[in-house]
């Protein structure tokens, strides 16, 4: 593993978890949205994520070949999709027009509570990836002023 791909494995950590962050605002914005263009109320979004499986890299055949046990190669965003386990909120509002027959009127299945919880740990994920980069900057140059001496 090279000195480089310590930073390319943050790159998608960042990308990813910016996108999280992306969707927990999506879904805190519709908290209150009875009506989407599909005719029903909006559905909590989730981020699905899976390693990136570069099994077929030169590096890593190479590596696996001289028994190097493989580190990693980062994450990827595999979709978006509407968080359909959770029921949704009914709340009695019959003079709401979304309201069914009964009154009851269906609100999304977004709990402001735990998107914040998953809001900070996106935020603490994307930290800990900057921090890693940084890291491997510093020392990149630690071994550039060795190599000027």
């Amino acid at each position: 593993m090279g000195f480089l791909n310590s930073i390319d494995i943050s790159a998608t950590g960042l990308t990813a978890e910016r996108l999280r962050m992306d969707v927990i605002s999506q879904n805190i914005a519709n908290v209150d949205t009875t009506r989407t263009s599909n005719g029903g109320p909006y559905r909590r979004k989730l981020v699905v994520l899976k390693e990136i499986d570069n099994q077929n890299s030169f590096s890593d055949m190479l590596n696996t070949a001289k028994g190097i046990q493989a580190v990693g190669n980062g994450v990827e965003v595999v979709s978006i999709v509407d968080d359909n386990k959770t029921p949704l909120n009914r709340v009695y509002d019959p003079g709401n027009p979304d309201a069914d027959n009964t009154g009851y009127v269906n609100y999304p299945n977004v709990n402001i509570v735990s998107e914040m919880v998953d809001m900070i740990s996106a935020t603490r994920a994307y930290e800990a990836n900057v921090t890693a980069v940084n890291s491997a900057k510093s020392m990149i140059e630690k071994a550039l002023e060795i190599g000027k001496a």
